[in-house]
């Protein structure tokens, strides 16, 4: 960076550290004029807080490396296993491991172990986020890391592909694979126990071979199936056979839906495919009309590598705290919370919920 840069960088991180903490440990410095070359020393005499705060000090040191400031410009974006990240950044893994725990000793970053793997991010809350936030516009004008923006998303349209290819190939076989695992739990009777009639518009987000699809008819004018495998919609084309349904080609972060098209919308085991399930609530509470009712069925926490050698699982299931913190946060009220024992030890979780309030980042805006 240049000096200007990082005089900008001082500038803005300390004032806004000053308005969220103690401003009693704040010294002014006296403004001097500028003699000779300008240096670093110099800039740091005109008009700057600094602020006598330690974690500020941790926070410089841990950003005072490229690998460092690369990670966490990364992992603000995109939370990433170490192997996506070592694919990114062309790097060792112990090189990236390295790095990757100073700055979680700092508290810039953190991780989510899931079974074997383990996925880093940014660190979410506290001084340590209010931090990342505050850099993070230094961050964007940089080249090289836009570089690295770009083959992170690479790697995750791969992964998609991957995902997207897999279910094209098991489409014939979904039915007798997915009762493999879900063993008794009949997923369309739980969800047809709670959807609303009559019903103008369902919507199942993930349809597969539209087996919930069917059983949406029976109270649904009309339904809608959007799904990212073109086997699979082919398949749910042929079972459906009216023109009560409409089947549409897409994903969960961006639906092929207007805004508020659908009365009833079901998401069954499609979540725990992307890299920000918070992010697919989002989209459907966009689609979803006011006071209409989401039923979500997501697998409970697990520890079954199998789930992702098998069928490319990104989360081994979810807590329920996780999943009502996140239908909360993208504007839905949790109405009933239920499980299911399915095969393996695994348990299926189902949520029903209301679309109530605006999503937190839209109240913010």
């Amino acid at each position: 960076m240049t000096l200007l840069l990082i005089k900008q960088f001082i500038q803005k991180i300390t004032l806004h550290m000053f308005h969220k903490h103690d401003r009693h440990t704040i010294v002014q410095f006296r403004k001097t004029p500028l003699t000779g070359a300008p240096s670093f020393r110099n800039f740091l005499h005109q008009d700057i807080l600094i602020f006598k705060y330690m974690k500020a000090i941790t926070y410089f040191k841990a950003l005072a490396d490229e690998t460092r400031l690369r990670l966490l410009h990364l992992l603000v974006n995109h939370e990433l296993s170490v192997g996506e990240i070592v694919t990114v950044l062309e790097m060792g893994q112990s090189r990236v491991s390295r790095h990757l725990k100073i700055l979680a000793e700092a508290g810039l970053v953190e991780h989510r172990r899931d079974g074997l793997w383990v996925f880093y991010r940014a660190i979410e809350d506290g001084p340590g986020r209010e931090f990342v936030d505050a850099v993070s516009y230094l961050m964007r004008k940089e080249d090289a890391l836009r570089d690295d923006l770009r083959r992170a998303e690479e790697v995750m349209r791969e992964r998609a592909q991957r995902i997207k290819q897999f279910f094209n190939n098991i489409a014939a076989d979904w039915s007798k694979l997915s009762q493999q695992v879900l063993g008794d739990v009949q997923i369309a009777d739980e969800v047809m126990s709670r959807m609303p009639s009559p019903c103008r518009v369902a919507a199942d987000l993930g349809c597969g071979t539209g087996e919930i699809l069917e059983a949406l008819l029976m109270k649904a004018d009309t339904v809608i199936g959007v799904d990212s495998s073109p086997k699979m919609l082919e398949l749910a084309q042929k079972r459906l056979h009216t023109e009560q349904a409409s089947l549409r080609m897409g994903s969960l972060e961006h639906l092929p839906l207007r805004d508020d098209e659908a009365d009833f919308v079901v998401i069954s085991l499609v979540l725990h495919h992307l890299p920000k399930p918070s992010e697919g609530l989002r989209e459907t509470w966009r689609v979803l009309a006011d006071g209409g009712k989401l039923v979500v069925v997501e697998f409970r926490k697990h520890e079954n590598e199998f789930m992702r050698s098998k069928f490319g699982d990104r989360w081994l299931g979810f807590t329920d705290e996780d999943m009502q913190t996140w239908l909360s946060s993208a504007g839905f009220q949790t109405l009933e919370v239920a499980a299911f024992h399915a095969n393996r030890g695994m348990k299926v979780g189902l949520y029903l919920a209301q679309k109530t309030t605006e999503p937190i980042e839209n109240q913010k805006s």
